[in-house]
């Protein structure tokens, strides 16, 4: 008998230098050795690298951005699923999983599975939830605190020391040394993500990430923890290595022990120079480095998907530890017919 063959839509194909996660979550369901894949490419932007990446993606369509609402997204949805027959969608961006969680009931009706967190689970993890976050569950977190409107810095500031971090509630994160700078990050950022902007202390310290997996009832299905080696002026991970830290593992474990969270997720962390750890940051999804963990031996695009099946799956075990990922770019040459479709018709 030969290994099913499903069809799977992935978002994020974007390779910015806040790159998406989908072209590397879409390498690593290439690679599954428990099933074959069709993968639909589910894009934003007529301008994302993966829409021409026809090795890996089989076809692409445009969908609505998340601020044209869930029934645009339904719409749509529903349009790519009877020319695809989609068994499951990976959604890989954070400002749109409020959408795809909000609609898991009307896509599982459409024979489309997802694997995402609760929306409770969501929302307890949110940056400006983070306190709370911390406290509920015994772990170490910066002091932050969430404003609407820029003039309570000064009200703020009474708590915190320069230089603090200034977050937008998605994406998009500045360290800032005095009120000018403050104002000039808590305006961009505002502007492009909405309020509340979220105020941070600042950590300093070596930069640690953690990507896994949970299988919604409180089991870790994969978990590689690596420490970051080139970081860009975002804060972003442009080179990594796997190692072997104990206590992140043991983290990992009682984040999704005690959350039964549901689906992959990125921990953030830093460690000061006393040691200890601060959890900085939780995101729902997988992250952009998450090739990584398919290179040392844990596939967990792989293992959500059969997760999401409803197929067997035993937990990873073991990880290689030493290897390192480095990012890079290369120019693709493409048709402007190929362009012009996509933006015209929205599919390629």
């Amino acid at each position: 008998m030969g290994k099913p063959k499903y069809t799977i839509g992935v978002t994020a194909l974007n390779a910015i230098d806040s790159p998406g996660p989908g072209i590397p979550i879409i390498r690593a369901l290439k690679q599954a050795a428990s099933f074959d894949v069709r993968t639909i490419g589910l894009s934003y932007e007529s301008l994302e690298p993966g829409v021409y990446m026809h090795d890996l993606v089989d076809k692409t369509y445009h969908i609505p951005y998340p601020s044209s609402g869930i029934d645009f997204l339904l719409e749509r949805l529903t349009y790519i699923n009877k020319q695809e027959k989609l068994d499951l969608i990976i959604p890989n961006f954070d400002a749109e999983l409020f959408s795809f969680i909000k609609l898991e009931p009307e896509l599982n009706a459409l024979g489309i599975k997802l694997f995402l967190p609760s929306q409770e689970q969501f929302e307890e993890r949110q940056k400006f939830n983070l306190p709370e976050f911390g406290e509920k569950y015994d772990i170490l977190v910066p002091k932050s605190e969430s404003i609407f409107q820029v003039n309570k810095l000064r009200e703020l500031m009474k708590d915190f020391e320069w230089p603090v971090v200034v977050k937008g509630k998605f994406y998009d994160a500045s360290i800032v040394y005095s009120e000018n700078q403050f104002v000039t990050a808590f305006n961009k950022i505002s502007s492009k993500w909405g309020t509340p902007v979220i105020v941070q202390e600042f950590i300093q310290g070596a930069e640690f990430n953690v990507t896994g997996l949970g299988d919604g009832k409180g089991n870790t299905i994969a978990v590689v923890p690596m420490r970051k080696q080139y970081i860009t002026d975002k804060g972003k991970a442009w080179g990594g290595i796997s190692i072997a830290e104990q206590y992140l593992l043991e983290l990992t474990d009682k984040f999704i022990s005690q959350t039964k969270w549901r689906g992959g997720f990125e921990l953030e962390l830093i460690k000061n120079k006393a040691g200890k750890f601060y959890l900085v940051e939780i995101n729902p999804r997988m992250p952009a480095w998450i090739y990584l963990a398919i290179g040392v031996g844990q596939n967990i695009p792989e293992a959500l998907t059969n997760l999401a099946l409803g197929n067997k799956v035993e937990a990873f075990t073991k990880y290689k530890t030493g290897k390192m990922f480095i990012r890079y770019s290369w120019d693709m040459i493409v048709d402007l017919e190929e362009f012009e479709k996509i933006s015209t018709t929205g599919e390629l």
